[in-house]
């Protein structure tokens, strides 16, 4: 066929693929499909003005143009709720169509990605469907105003490529032989997309960043060579090598070590492993089909000595700005931010997931409304945060009973599985239903963004009503199913879900919150009927909270999540606000400083402490290093936070449960208070449009640094104690106003510019 000569269009996600079809080949399941096609430019290459390439698929694609990669970003499109929103990228590929002359070769090649992933966890083989499929268009623009455009259509042709096997959980395989060899031919057939799902990508795009180097390479007792790159990351490993055409290299990874080998058993149904098979030559080798969790490495088939020049890995993360920064005295509260900081990176690939090693990686909605306030310090989540908000809304509101699911983007939902195993359609949950308040109130704090808080504002509503249709006569959300406080480190390590605090407590408590702010934004947004009916359902749910789960201070279940909710979401009056800070300080002293929370509680209780006036009590817990503490994974040599408190024993040996990832940030939502009250920046309007600087000094830490680039700057707050004395210094960029709070209650208003404050402070015994 002819290349189709399309009509010019403007840039809009249904019209840049105008004229252009999705194209599949016939190729084996594990297969990469090369797609190519030769065209031929209307004038000199020096006259082309402008070319962009606009591309997507089910699947995942990589281009190139004459030969040269079309963009820097890697699995594109990414992962959205795909039978509703496809994204569709423009790559500007000028000085590539450029560099290529009068003819050009346009390449695509085709993984499964995350359309057909067989994702899951429990042998789930959840996919999207049978069949992937890319679509391309290449724009050109000249000098003198004229355009061609070449499309994907059935006349391109394709063949199998070196990649002769690709899967997120499995890994991938090149064989370098076939690149210097034409691959097999493949049929090519154009196929039907719903083309109505086409939206322009508005996420960050999926790149790479870091590059390491080995710390450490070794034979292990059982004679294996490994590798530790002395951080715990997401992405692949890289290198170029020369050995005999048709050995093998093979690279396992692994996040911890047990027994001195590779500890593999946490990936569970995930083979986590690449294989480079070589041509003879010198052969460069680069897995871009796929990611893993690794710190470690075990490589076999080598060929010589391996050496730390010779391997290194790549970072591989959405792309985001990093905006928050702190430092202190005690290095390992130091390392603990490191740690969450790393734990964002890996787990914000293309949507905010639980871990990135195991046979999961999805998007759980508990993790990230545990997390959301801490990872909008570190990083600018505006553009991320907004994309994943979208997938949840679209499946919500096409869900049958209009439910937040566990994960968005909800693939479980097509998953098999076994009649042992009971997951199904769950009904609405606390926490990870209230993701769609919660991350959307973390958005809007920290950036102020009113027309994307009524983008976020439908899903709220439907969650809410979802919850309504729950409750019980009295206003109680103590029906159906929930997590509650998952992952209590008292829970046995089969049974995550059970928990100290009764989960219909939680639940309500949560429900309080949520109703509170969406209120909150009816009224920022001018829907005043809602923002009655939300403020009439907040009071009616602190009434029944108040009524059936607290008496004389005490709230059912007597736990440190229990009271550490109620205090933070503001259920309590005053007597009883009082007395429950007593407790939960109580509480924690009885425990020995060890922390006693899970996934509900942990994100508040050094809030619930510091707010009630017991910030001694809460910097023990924050600088406790037995287990379960924040501080123990460090000890042992955690670089991201672990899912479990336990996830690696004292002993040095895995949790038995069958659920130990060692990067998932939820419980290092303790980050969100080390930065505002540890550090001391606290926004008082939504986007930092007015600050407030109040680190509160405790036990245990003796200077502080923090800051956070805000839309009108960095702000900027330091501060020491010594020989009684505590010195303030602060830093507010042109525009921005605040008050400065020190230790004693006095405020200070100031404006741009740089400050310093000094008080008087007596350091607390800390027995």
């Amino acid at each position: 066929m002819q290349d189709p000569m399309l009509p010019t269009t403007q840039h809009t996600p249904t019209t840049t693929l105008a004229g252009a079809a999705f194209i599949a080949a016939d190729a084996a399941r594990v297969v990469a499909p090369r797609f190519h096609k030769a065209v031929a430019l209307d004038q000199d290459a020096a006259n082309v003005q402008s070319a962009t390439l606009h591309a997507t698929a089910h699947g995942v694609y990589e281009a190139r143009i004459g030969g040269a990669l079309a963009s820097t970003s890697v699995l594109d499109p990414g992962w959205t709720s795909y039978e509703w929103r496809l994204n569709v990228q423009h790559h500007d590929v000028t000085e590539q169509v450029r560099a290529a002359g009068r003819d050009v070769e346009i390449e695509l090649l085709l993984g499964n990605g995350w359309y057909r992933g067989s994702l899951g966890f429990e042998s789930a083989d959840a996919n999207y469907g049978d069949e992937i499929a890319v679509c391309a268009v290449l724009e050109i623009s000249y000098a003198d105003g004229a355009v061609q455009r070449f499309g994907t259509d059935d006349g391109w042709r394709a063949e199998a490529s070196e990649i002769t096997r690709n899967s997120l959980y499995d890994g991938q395989t090149i064989d370098a032989r076939m690149r210097s060899a034409a691959g097999r031919e493949l049929p090519v057939r154009a196929v039907e997309v719903d083309r109505s799902t086409l939206v322009a990508q508005t996420a960050p795009p999926v790149t790479r960043h870091e590059v390491l180097r080995p710390q450490r390479i070794w034979t292990s007792p059982r004679g294996r060579l490994l590798v530790d790159f002395g951080q715990n990351l997401v992405g692949w490993t890289r290198f170029t090598v020369q050995g005999t055409a048709g050995e093998a290299v093979a690279i396992r990874h692994a996040e911890v070590l047990e027994h001195d080998e590779l500890g593999t058993r946490p990936l569970r149904g995930a083979d986590a492993t690449d294989v480079f098979v070589l041509s003879g030559d010198v052969d460069a080798f680069e897995p871009t089909f796929t990611f893993h969790g690794f710190r470690y490495i075990e490589v076999t088939g080598w060929p010589g000595e391996l050496t730390e020049g010779d391997i290194e890995a790549v970072v591989v993360h959405s792309a985001m700005r990093r905006t928050g920064r702190f430092e202190c005295s005690e290095p390992l509260v130091g390392q603990l931010v490191s740690n969450s900081v790393w734990g964002q990176k890996g787990n914000f690939l293309s949507v905010p997931t639980d871990c990135p090693q195991r046979d999961e990686r999805l998007g759980w909605t508990g993790d990230i409304a545990a997390y959301a306030a801490s990872a909008s310090f570190q990083f600018d989540t505006a553009d991320f945060l907004d994309n994943w908000l979208r997938d949840l809304h679209a499946e919500v509101a096409h869900a049958p009973k209009q439910v937040v699911p566990a994960v968005v983007p909800n693939v479980l939902k097509y998953a098999h599985f076994g009649e042992d195993f009971a997951f199904g359609e769950l009904g609405a949950t606390a926490i990870w239903g209230d993701a769609a308040v919660w991350v959307p109130q973390a958005l809007w704090t920290a950036y102020g963004d009113r027309a994307r808080l009524a983008r976020h504002y439908p899903a709220m509503v439907l969650h809410l009503e979802s919850v309504e249709r729950a409750l019980s006569p009295g206003g109680l959300w103590d029906q159906g199913f929930q997590f509650g406080d998952w992952l209590d480190p008292d829970a046995p390590p089969d049974q995550p879900a059970a928990a100290k605090a009764d989960p219909a407590v939680v639940a309500t408590a949560c429900l309080f919150r949520s109703a509170s702010f969406a209120a909150e934004a009816a009224r920022i947004l001018g829907e005043t009927d809602d923002a009655t009916r939300w403020a009439a359902l907040t009071e009616r749910t602190r009434r029944a909270f108040t009524a059936h789960y607290v008496a004389g201070g005490r709230v059912r279940s007597d736990c440190a999540t229990v009271y550490a909710l109620a205090i933070c979401f503001g259920l309590l009056d005053d007597a009883d606000r009082d007395a429950a800070g007593q407790r939960l300080a109580q509480l924690v002293r009885a425990s020995g400083f060890r922390v006693t929370t899970g996934f509900a509680g942990t994100p508040f209780v050094t809030w619930a402490l510091s707010e009630t006036g017991h910030i001694d009590e809460a910097y023990r817990l924050l600088l406790e290093r037995e287990c379960p503490s924040w501080l123990y994974p460090v000890t042992m040599g955690a670089t991201t936070v672990w899912e479990r408190w336990d996830s690696m024993l004292p002993d040095g040996t895995i949790n038995p449960g069958d659920m130990t990832s060692f990067n998932h940030y939820a419980l290092g939502a303790v980050a969100d208070w080390i930065y505002q009250v540890v550090g001391g920046i606290r926004p008082v309007e939504p986007g930092y449009a007015r600050v407030r600087i109040q680190p509160v000094p405790g036990p245990g830490i003796t200077w502080a640094s923090c800051s956070y680039d805000a839309a009108a700057g960095t702000i900027e707050s330091s501060w020491r104690v010594e020989d009684g004395r505590f010195t303030l210094d602060v830093h507010l960029p042109d525009g921005l106003a605040g008050e400065v709070v020190l230790p004693g209650g006095r405020v200070e208003q100031v404006g741009a510019g740089a400050h310093r404050f000094t008080a008087a402070w007596v350091a607390q015994p800390t027995a």
